[in-house]
This record gives C-alpha cells, structure tokens and sequence, in this order.
C-alpha cells in the first residue's frame, strides 16, 4: 500500500516547507539537513519510498516488516521518542516509527536501489510481464517464494502472492523457471489488475464480489475478501476443497489443491 502512502501524502505535504525532526536521534543528522526545506514530491517503487526536496537532497525510506507511517491534522498529539523522522507543515503532521531504512541518499544510491528492483505492477510498465519472465526463468526456487523476491517484482507482499496465484491457478510450489510466457504474463495482468484496485480502496480485496452474493467489493466482510491467504482448513470459495499451507521461504503460502492442481515440476518440501 505504500503507492497509496505516497499520493495521500503527497496532498498533504507536496509544495510545503517542512519542519523536520527526530525524536528517537537516529537520524537527528538527516532532520537537521531536511528541516525548513520544500518538500516537492514523494514517489513509491516497490515497498521504497523517495521523498524529494528543492534543495535536491533525497530521503530514502522503507518500512520493511515493523514500520508504521501516522498522519494526522495538526494540531497532532506529541511524537512519540521512538519516532524515527516527524515532518510537519503549517496543517499536517508525519509520524515515521520502526522503518527499515530511513536515510538521505544520493543520485547514484537511488539509481542503485531502483536497479535492483523487478518490475512494480502498479506502475504498469508495458514491459513488465516480460520483465517478469527475464527474471523468473533464472530461478529454481518455487514460484511462491519468487513472487516475494523484490528483485524479482517489486510491491507484492504474502497475502497477494497467494491470491494472485489462486486467481492465475498456479501451484505455489511449481518451480518459477518452469512456467511458460503465457503463464507469467497471466500473473502480471492479474498482479497490475489486484495492487491497483487495493490502491485505490486502501485494502486488499481478491474475490468477485458475486461469488459472495455482494454487488460491490465496498460490501463485503473482512472475513470475505480473500479466496487462499490463511484460510487453510476452510473449503475454497469456488471448488469446496480444503484449503491447505505449506513453507514456502520461511513464509507460508496458501492454495487450493483443486483450482490449483500441480502443473509442472515442484519445488521439494523438506
């Protein structure tokens, strides 16, 4: 959600000079150089934010597991001391708290850092699905463990690598070098359809609606927005077969064993 984070933000701050600080002091240097600058624009790739300054200076953030962004109208309660960077403008203020990384990065380290990156599907670059294929045909790991490799795409977190292989009728564990072009650009369709969508509403929602007897996705319960992530043990939503989890990278990932029948070769469990 962070290309969301971005564009809220963006209306906020975007166009303002910014007060900024560091209540935790781990990046008090970074503040010190940002504080009574232009804030002039804030971009996301992949689950990296670039904040941009008139000066030129550039802040690099990214949030990795435990990081949490609070925005609020001012007048805003007092930061906590474990803020990690508090911008302010004359209405609005940004708590940063347990990111990843929160530094000021030159050209070449932003060059670098996007370089790395796979493709991002909600920039939808006309590429991307081919972007896609360059990097998956190198790897021998299971196509679920890859959709979670930034280098691989960049945005897709745990819960939409087992929808949208749900939704594309793949078997998590099917080796990612072994899924044919058609396949691959089936997943990136569906990946640019999915993360806009849960863009645009500010949550991740796979099912169609009908399938639920809702008109909208806007109707539908938390508890039925998602036809795989963790609803191992419950029938699936359009076969009746037990969902079932397995390791796929240190992380689990959910399926069908009916929608999604093993196709190709498999990653071995241990």
């Amino acid at each position: 959600m962070l290309h969301r984070a971005a564009r809220l933000q963006r209306r906020r701050f975007a166009g303002t000079e910014v007060r900024a600080s560091s209540p935790q002091g781990r990046f008090a240097g970074g503040a010190a150089v940002l504080d009574r600058q232009t804030l002039t624009r804030i971009e996301a790739l992949g689950k990296h934010l670039f904040y941009r300054f008139a000066s030129g200076d550039v802040l690099h953030v990214h949030l990795g597991l435990f990081g949490k962004f609070r925005v609020r109208t001012r007048p805003a309660p007092e930061p906590s001391p474990n803020a990690r960077l508090v911008l302010e403008n004359e209405t609005d203020h940004l708590h940063l708290a347990g990111p990843t990384a929160c530094d000021l990065v030159t050209p070449d380290d932003e060059e670098a850092i996007r370089a790395r990156l796979g493709p991002d599907p909600i920039l939808a670059s006309s590429d991307g699905a081919d972007r896609l294929a360059e990097r998956l045909q190198r790897r021998s790991i299971s196509i679920g463990a890859a959709l979670l490799d930034q280098k691989v795409v960049a945005g897709i977190g745990n819960v939409y690598r087992s929808e949208l292989l749900f939704l594309a009728g793949i078997h998590p564990l099917t080796v990612a070098r072994t899924l044919d072009d058609a396949a691959v650009a089936d997943v990136w369709d569906r990946s640019v359809t999915a993360l806009k969508d849960g863009e645009r509403m500010g949550r991740i929602v796979t099912v169609v609606p009908g399938e639920m007897g809702a008109k909208s996705a806007r109707e539908l319960t938390r508890g039925d927005r998602l036809y795989a992530y963790k609803r191992d043990g419950d029938p699936c939503r359009r076969c009746g077969d037990e969902i079932v989890s397995a390791d796929a990278d240190g992380r689990n990932v959910w399926w069908c064993p009916t929608c999604q029948p093993p196709s190709g070769e498999l990653v071995q469990r241990r």
